[in-house]
């Protein structure tokens, strides 16, 4: 019974993969017709690539978590294969027609070699939990890197990147992981003494600062950090994570009105001290009024989406290069325009079933450790796309976070497949735990 159940998942998924790789592939012949009215010369190449690279991780998968979920890769290849379409055919109209794909194919790569050591080596996720301090340590750390003199570098306004030679990396990518490993970790094991009300405030009953500090602390420093490396869109990031990760472990609502309280008293500050977030604001409230300097991008991600109307102008057909950062920051507004409404309600929709399969598998999960991190890490990656979406969108000021698996970028492709590859292991441990549980009740032997 459990041969036939691994079985029947990987065949799903593996047809899955099949069938979202050919979507890809026509995608990247209607992108060559659209810019030069032929087939393009690399698409057998192209074809090869991103079916080899989603059948190495189906086959990882088969080999080391046989009764993962079958729906989460299979959107992930299908992702990373779109946003690989949408940088090949913006990159040949800025004339480097083979610098950027090159580089998200090498990272892609990269990437699913990071997936696969994470299923080799993270075979029961228990052992994550007892290196709490130590994931915790390497969040912070990864944090400071960019601070730091030598390896630190400011990018567009962020200091955010840490050089090692020719290799440009962003360490919060990786220190959201190691903090949400750390967060997991820590309020399972002090659920029930931060679920005891020791003081009161007006209605609503608080817990020992003992107990709660050290998450305010990892809080506080990734707070100071993000500040001071004008990093906005990871400090919303880290304060909702925190907050829902936080709620979920002891649900308590007085845990969500510190969070507000700290939330809107930071923010208020900010606005007041930081002059580049006060400048994100007044571009979010009235883009139009900056469009010849900081609102630019904005704009034109605006006017690209409303020519993209319902079904789009066609992919090669639009204009999304009149946006400086479209193939990192803004390449949601670039599949807006050239496919449409239809285009950026596939690319939700994707998310949106990747989010309730990380949550399924929180549900099924027996273990407390295993259903807080599996809800951290999938609030992970809906945050990420809820934030830069809803910046595109201007339903949030616009940040510098990268749409997952879509956007040109080596260290968010590199976390998020290991981000997937630890929620693929949750679901195979949850899976298990649940088919030896019923052979036991229905053989009689404990």
């Amino acid at each position: 019974m459990k041969s036939k159940q691994a079985q029947y998942r990987r065949r799903t998924e593996l047809g899955l993969i099949v069938f979202g790789t050919c979507v890809i592939a026509l995608l990247y012949v209607l992108a060559g017709f659209g810019k030069s009215a032929s087939v393009p010369a690399d698409l057998v190449p192209f074809f090869i690539v991103v079916l080899g690279l989603g059948v190495l991780t189906h086959l990882a998968v088969r080999k080391f978590a046989p009764y993962a979920d079958p729906i989460i890769l299979p959107l992930v290849i299908f992702l990373n294969g779109l946003g690989q379409v949408f940088i090949s055919r913006l990159s040949h109209e800025k004339g480097i027609a083979d610098e950027l794909p090159a580089l998200q194919s090498t990272w892609t790569a990269i990437g699913v070699a990071a997936f696969i050591l994470v299923l080799v080596f993270v075979r029961n996720s228990h052992v994550l939990k007892t290196y709490r301090y130590t994931f915790g340590f390497i969040g912070i750390f990864l944090l400071i890197l960019p601070l730091l003199p030598i390896v630190g570098r400011e990018i567009n306004g962020s200091r955010i990147w840490a050089s090692f030679g020719p290799i440009n990396l962003q360490p919060g990518e990786f220190a959201r992981l190691a903090l949400t490993i750390f967060l997991a970790s820590y309020l399972v094991e002090k659920s029930e003494l931060l679920q005891i009300g020791v003081r009161k405030v007006f209605k609503f009953e608080f817990p020992s600062w003992r107990h709660l500090s050290p998450v305010l602390l990892a809080w506080g420093i990734a707070m100071l950090v993000l500040a001071a490396e004008k990093d906005f869109g990871s400090s919303l990031l880290y304060f909702a994570l925190f907050t829902v990760m936080l709620w979920a472990a002891t649900q308590r609502f007085s845990y969500l009105l510190i969070s507000f309280g700290l939330f809107f008293g930071g923010a208020l500050i900010s606005w007041k001290i930081f002059d580049h977030i006060q400048a994100r604001v007044s571009v979010w409230n009235d883009p139009w009024e900056f469009r010849s300097g900081s609102g630019y991008q904005l704009v034109e991600a605006a006017l690209a989406m409303a020519n993209g109307g319902l079904t789009g102008t066609g992919l090669g057909n639009g204009e999304p290069n009149r946006i400086p950062e479209v193939e990192t920051d803004f390449i949601f507004a670039a599949i807006g325009e050239e496919m449409g409404l239809l285009g950026t309600v596939l690319i939700l929709s994707s998310f949106l079933f990747i989010i309730g399969s990380g949550l399924r598998i929180a549900i099924r999960s027996h273990d407390a450790f295993d259903k807080l991190l599996a809800v951290g890490l999938t609030t992970l990656i809906g945050l990420q796309g809820l934030v830069i979406m809803g910046g595109i969108v201007r339903l949030l000021p616009l940040t510098g976070v990268t749409l997952p698996f879509v956007s040109y970028g080596g260290s968010s492709l590199l976390a998020n497949y290991m981000l997937v590859a630890l929620l693929l292991r949750l679901s195979d441990q949850a899976t298990t735990s649940t088919l030896e549980d019923k052979n036991t009740d229905e053989t009689g032997v404990s």
